[in-house]
Order: C-alpha cells, then sequence, then structure tokens
C-alpha cells in the first residue's frame, strides 16, 4: 500500500512537472527560437483576410460599381484601368467599412485605404471577372480616407466603398 501511495505521488509530480514545461514552452516571452528578443517595428498595416482571387462570380462586371445593399455607399467607380487614388467623400465614421472590387485582365490589382491600414490584393484573370469583398470595423471617425487601387495598365477594375452605421441590422 505504501509502495502504491509513492508511485501515485511520483506520477503525479512528473505529470506536473511535464505541464509546467509544456506551459513554459508556450512562453517564450516574445523571443524565436533563437533566443534573441524581437526587434522594435513599426505596426504594419492590416491584411485583410481573404482569399486573393476568387471564382467567376455569376453576374459580376467591371462595366458597373459593385452592389452595395446595406448601408450608405461612399464611393462607386466602374469601368477604370491601372492604378487611382480616390478620396473618400466626407471621412470616415465608426463602424463596418465595406470595399466591393470587381476586376479582369491579367495582373494583381491591391486596394489600400487610408488612414485606417486595411491592404488587400486580388489576383485578375482574362476574360473572366473576380470579386471580392473586404470588411473593417473602424473603431472610431477619421476626419478623411482615401482608397488607393494599384493596379497593371491592362486590368480594368470597378470598386465600390460603403458604411453601415454601428449598431445596424446588418451588423448584427
Amino acid at each position: 500500500m505504501l509502495k502504491l501511495s509513492l508511485l501515485l505521488r511520483a506520477l503525479a509530480a512528473a505529470v506536473g512537472a511535464l505541464a509546467a514545461a509544456a506551459a513554459l514552452a508556450g512562453c517564450t516571452g516574445g523571443q524565436d527560437n533563437t533566443g534573441t528578443p524581437p526587434s522594435p517595428s513599426s505596426p504594419s498595416p492590416t491584411r485583410a483576410s481573404a482569399v486573393d482571387r476568387v471564382e467567376h462570380a455569376q453576374g459580376e462586371t467591371v462595366s458597373r460599381a459593385p452592389a452595395y445593399p446595406d448601408g450608405k455607399t461612399l464611393i462607386e467607380k466602374a469601368n477604370a484601368q491601372g492604378s487611382q487614388e480616390l478620396d473618400i467623400p466626407g471621412g470616415l465614421k465608426a463602424g463596418p467599412l465595406d470595399i466591393l472590387v470587381n476586376c479582369q485582365g491579367n495582373g494583381t490589382l491591391t486596394v489600400s485605404v487610408k488612414p485606417v491600414g486595411l491592404s488587400f490584393p486580388l489576383t485578375c484573370v482574362k476574360e473572366e471577372t473576380s470579386s471580392i469583398m473586404n470588411e473593417m470595423d473602424l473603431p472610431g471617425p477619421r476626419s478623411h480616407g482615401t482608397v488607393t487601387v494599384t493596379a497593371p495598365s491592362g486590368v480594368r477594375w470597378a470598386l465600390t466603398v460603403g458604411q453601415q452605421p454601428r449598431g445596424s441590422a446588418a451588423e448584427q
């Protein structure tokens, strides 16, 4: 009986030691595997978590701006080509900001929104419309905003930027 009790204590101590080692292994204090702390850097822009290229979206085109069913449309641009910078009239309010893009042609189009740091690519293909929608929840208003589309000259695109008021039915 005494031997069983000692064996159980030893087993419990071993399990506790393994659990502590596993917990410490997950907490490296911001160091990489070499043991050196990371170098300081500025925050990088947010990259939307979306697929770079969505399959052909039935009914989508670059000859008209994508439809924005909810909220207020801030920018609509259709049949655009190459790179352009578009100001957001009146700035940005707090709440969800939606960006819908369609493109056609060979190349990668990149959309960036300043000053909020949203940036995402979309791979465009010839004779087919690629589509993407990204949303970012803005915690506070911005007095100005700019959407920059960077694309090769052979890529045609259409874009809609819209914003839902905080607490809207579409947000819930």
